[in-house]
């Protein structure tokens, strides 16, 4: 009765083995199959910003974070942005967004829409900024930044979602 017993185990062991193998494929196709939307669902989160006095949009392709879909769940809006030591535009949004799990800071650089956290505003870099700026968040970046932006005029805007 022993040896029957011996001799089983490696039998068993072997079929635990494959049900594992299998179950940890089956795991990793799906992981994999999950991160291909998610991938998909970054290339798509746009948004178009409407200026006034202007007829050709212009379009931010924007990064997947809790901070931009706060932001996105805002949408539409009508902002007057406004200049802000010559390097960025500037707008209150109605409400505060969320900065969980965003970085400390980042480096602006000219096309970057950022949220600034401790005064909950938007900003629209038009030059780069020189350094790291603490609690700005990163929201995304336009295709092409518009020479309204780089006025020191205010420029009245309407930001719509275009990734439904």
């Amino acid at each position: 009765m022993m040896q029957e017993i011996k001799h089983a185990f490696p039998v068993i062991g072997g079929i635990a083995v494959l049900v594992l193998t299998i179950g940890i494929s089956a795991c990793t196709k799906a992981k994999t199959n999950t991160e291909q939307a998610t991938s998909q669902k970054v290339s798509r989160m746009n948004i178009r910003f409407d200026i006034e006095g202007s007829a050709q949009p212009v379009f931010v392709r924007l990064k997947d974070s809790p901070t931009t879909q706060d932001f996105i769940k805002q949408l539409p809006l009508t902002l007057e942005l406004t200049d802000y030591a010559a390097t960025e535009k500037i707008a209150y949004l109605p409400k505060k967004l969320t900065s969980q799990r965003a970085p400390k800071g980042h480096p602006a650089k000219a096309g970057d829409i950022t949220y600034y956290a401790p005064w909950g505003n938007l900003a629209v870099f038009y030059k780069d900024f020189d350094g790291v700026a603490n609690s700005l968040i990163y929201l995304g970046k336009f295709d092409t930044l518009p020479k309204a932006f780089s006025s020191d005029r205010p420029v009245k805007v309407k930001i719509s979602n275009i990734s439904k």
